[in-house]
């Protein structure tokens, strides 16, 4: 397996010089153990338990004394959500001295270990999320595997089409039915992966929880629930409308893209890039391809899109670094705009606004709109959040 600089890994190094324990959450698979061993590398004394492994949870069967003999030394437990009884422990050990980089802990951010470790360890813990790569670090001229395979290193680096398929496969299927009954959720395979297919044909619409749960037959309720399931597993984004118009009617539902477009493909059964480029989830496709580059380039930024009853729409509105950048997504290499975009910038006045196409170079389409690609976007707003963190830190 090719390992990748993952562009998280600085932020790491910040996190673990600052709070007593990091966390590093995300969806399984998408690296978390792997940049975790990277960091503790460059570590002089570090351990590594493995929850999943009975041999390193039975040396946890009297944790405090345990882990307290480790003092001095960088402990990483991995997959902590098996053990969350080990949140008040770790409150307890560091407390003693307050030290940063006691404990880096990874998980596949279940309701339970969010809920565990903001209960114990508030104050004390930084909280970083990992996504499958990157387009900033796979590099650009890749763009065309990582939206066709998803950004799961063992999907991208897979060296066939059939065996990145299978693997994908493989992957929903596990997650279905291993990785959720660990987390505590407790439903049927079969519904949860009907519920799934229907979000990604639903990809970038509107959410109405009446209809899906009409269609599938439960409560709005429980459609809700299923929704937060994929959410919180980091299958699913909900982009929420923004409100910061009071002028106008705005719409109130959110939009719901799957976060990977590999798995996306995999549940649409589009396999190549010829199949995605004639299905009608191409346009929505690029969209949440390109939110997730953008999330992944600016991971504290506020992100919405904006619509109103008139017609007014941008595809994505970012919140960054005191600004505010209207982008709209185009899967095309000359990108037309529609009326609603104009009125939408009039209506909001922010400071930079972009179209994102699949293009090389980018050129002006007005003032203060340019036409881009995802690359340079995302350069573009992770240089000014960068610029705006390091101002924020001198200052304090």
């Amino acid at each position: 397996m090719n390992v990748i600089d993952r562009s998280l890994k600085s932020r790491l190094d910040e996190y673990m010089g600052f709070f007593p324990v990091t966390a590093i959450v995300g969806p399984r698979q998408c690296g978390k153990t792997t940049l975790a061993k990277v960091f503790m590398e460059g570590v002089r004394s570090a351990l590594y338990l493995d929850l999943e492994r009975p041999s390193d949870l039975a040396r946890l069967a009297e944790p405090e004394t345990y882990l307290g003999a480790q003092r001095g030394r960088v402990v990483c437990l991995d997959e902590i959500q098996r053990a969350p009884d080990l949140f008040q422990v770790l409150r307890t050990l560091v407390d003693e001295t307050g030290a940063p980089g006691q404990f880096l802990v990874l998980g596949s951010a279940s309701p339970e270990l969010l809920r565990q470790s903001s209960e114990t360890l508030a104050g004390r813990i930084g909280y970083l999320e990992l996504t499958p790569f990157s387009e900033k670090e796979v590099g650009a001229e890749h763009q065309s595997e990582l939206w066709i395979r998803g950004g799961f290193p063992r999907s991208f680096f897979a060296p066939s089409d059939h065996l990145s398929r299978a693997w994908r496969d493989n992957f929903i299927q596990t997650y279905l039915e291993r990785d959720l009954p660990q987390l505590g959720v407790h439903i049927p395979a079969p519904t949860l992966r009907h519920f799934w297919e229907m979000c990604a044909h639903l990809q970038g619409e509107l959410w109405n929880h009446a209809k899906v749960a009409s269609a599938l037959g439960v409560t709005g309720k429980t459609a809700a629930h299923y929704l937060t399931v994929l959410e919180q597993s980091y299958m699913l984004r909900r982009l929420p409308p923004t409100a910061t118009n009071g002028k106008k009617r705005l719409v109130k539902s959110p939009r719901v893209y799957l976060r990977d477009s590999g798995l996306l493909h995999r549940i649409l059964r589009i396999d190549t890039m010829d199949a995605l480029c004639g299905h009608p989830v191409r346009g929505a496709s690029w969209e949440g391809y390109v939110i997730e580059q953008i999330a992944a380039a600016v991971p504290d930024a506020d992100l919405s899109f904006y619509r109103t009853s008139g017609g007014a729409e941008i595809d994505l509105l970012v919140r960054h670094a005191n600004r505010l950048t209207a982008i709209e997504i185009k899967a095309s290499s000359a990108p037309h705009v529609e009326r609603g975009f104009w009125s939408a910038l009039e209506d909001l006045q922010p400071d930079d606004a972009w179209i994102a196409a699949q293009i090389v170079e980018p050129f002006p389409l007005r003032q203060n709109v340019t036409v881009a690609s995802v690359e340079a976007i995302c350069q573009s707003l992770a240089t000014s959040s960068d610029g705006f963190r390091k101002h924020s830190m001198s200052d304090a």
